[in-house]
């Protein structure tokens, strides 16, 4: 049995067999990658690598370039950010209705669309507001799309590896693309975003080339229209909104409070440094925090980030580095086994699925820059920003304990297999 995306399809009987008889089982669990899986984790590089040429500098091109108050420019990419972060949750649904891949291409057009458009704006600047919430848009479009079609097919145990290789990619071009860019960003951005855009256009044409999917494990197509919200599994849903909101603690408010410390270059070597753990580490992890019991993960994700946080706020440059470690470790667990738990307990498709979790994470991290704005900005006017990451870690402690709650809520149906269209009949599980 064959899986157009996946490859061979084993039969568990026969793999049993196999064993039994002497055969030498695969050595990795990606060591039967086919063409399009290998094409789509090298897009998942090769993507973020050009946005992360333009993105993180868009605060400075903003002010700098096009001479936006900074008052106007934290409020575009407050919205640009909850744009990229919560429109997944439309993204998943359009999967649904057209398909995963026809979903990236539309995405990839409109991302690139969106690069074209800051390209215009070092003539009209502003149209450059426009683009960058176009580009957004494209990557809340095309990200649950394509963790849906990475894992199309792929058995449970196989999966967090799936799930790990992409994150690790994606990771690896989010390090490498500022490092490429950093020197062009403000002496020659033309031609940095033709670079981009043409690198967009390429990863696009590749994308017509991808195979269908075929079946989807979920009903949803079959009958009535479900919502948005509709069968979402509300413990992972919960888990990720809270671990979202105290990681972007840390990503919202540490480059203020390192470069003040240390320097931009450190601010730098931590971020990559956390990226660095993120592409070695969560692969290698991926089959001991699939087998670990939910509860733990989710008590050894937040305790590393309670760890993380408190740690920064020595404020030294060992702390900074081992602070920001810790928290990497802790998301390491937490991010992953959210999403594998949403997966196991919602009938929904993979890409709605995917959808919800990324709009917990963008109701998440935009919380966090409310709150803790208003925090960091108290941290300030007494002298003492250290205060800050304490009053994190601290509610590291006080918030999980809120997902106790919803346990019960949250009871695991009876096992569909991904990609499985045996049940047409079957309802998704409400919450």
């Amino acid at each position: 049995m064959t899986d157009p995306v996946t490859g061979p399809v084993t039969d568990p009987g026969a793999e049993r067999a196999g064993r039994a008889a002497g055969a030498r089982p695969a050595r990795s669990p990606l060591g039967r990658l086919t063409a399009p899986l290998r094409f789509l984790l090298l897009s998942s590089f090769l993507i973020p690598l050009g946005s992360f040429m333009v993105l993180p500098f868009m605060s400075v091109f903003l002010h700098e370039r096009l001479g936006m108050g900074l008052g106007t420019v934290g409020v575009v990419l407050a919205v640009a950010s909850l744009v990229q972060f919560s429109g997944g949750i439309a993204g998943g649904a359009l999967a649904d209705r057209i398909g995963l891949r026809r979903t990236m291409l539309w995405a990839l057009v409109i991302r690139t669309a969106g690069f074209v458009g800051l390209l215009l704006a070092l003539r009209w600047p502003p149209l450059a507001v426009a683009a960058l919430v176009l580009t957004c848009c494209g990557a809340a479009l095309y990200l649950p799309a394509n963790k849906a079609y990475l894992v199309h097919g792929v058995d449970e145990e196989r999966r967090p590896a799936f799930l790990s290789a992409g994150n690790a990619a994606l990771n690896a071009g989010m390090a490498v693309g500022p490092l490429i860019a950093g020197p062009f960003v403000l002496s020659s951005p033309g031609w940095l975003f033709v670079a981009v855009t043409a690198l967009f256009v390429l990863v696009t044409a590749g994308h017509s080339r991808l195979p269908e999917t075929g079946g989807d494990r979920s009903a949803d197509g079959g009958g009535e229209r479900q919502g948005l919200l509709t069968g979402v599994a509300v413990l992972p849903f919960a888990a990720n909104l809270i671990a979202f909101y105290l990681y972007f603690h840390f990503q919202h408010f540490l480059a203020v409070y390192a470069v003040e410390r240390a320097s931009s270059a450190f601010y730098s070597l931590v971020l990559l440094l956390c990226f660095t753990l993120v592409i070695v580490v969560q692969p290698l992890a991926s089959g001991l925090i699939r087998r670990m019991p939910y509860a733990t993960a989710l008590v050894v994700g937040f305790t590393g980030l309670a760890a993380g946080l408190a740690v920064l706020a020595i404020g030294t440059r060992p702390a900074l580095l081992a602070g920001g470690a810790l928290i990497t470790l802790g998301d390491i667990v937490l991010f992953l086994k959210n999403d594998l738990e949403a997966l196991a307990r919602s009938r929904r498709s993979d890409a709605v699925v995917f959808g919800q979790q990324r709009l917990a994470a963008g109701l998440g991290a935009c919380a966090s820059g409310v709150v803790g704005g208003q925090l960091y900005s108290l941290g300030e006017q007494a002298g003492s920003t250290g205060w800050f990451w304490l009053l994190a870690a601290v509610q590291c402690a006080l918030l999980p304990p809120v997902l106790i709650a919803l346990r019960g809520r949250d009871t695991v149906p009876d096992p569909l297999p991904h990609g499985s269209t045996d049940s047409p009949t079957a309802t998704p599980k409400e919450t």
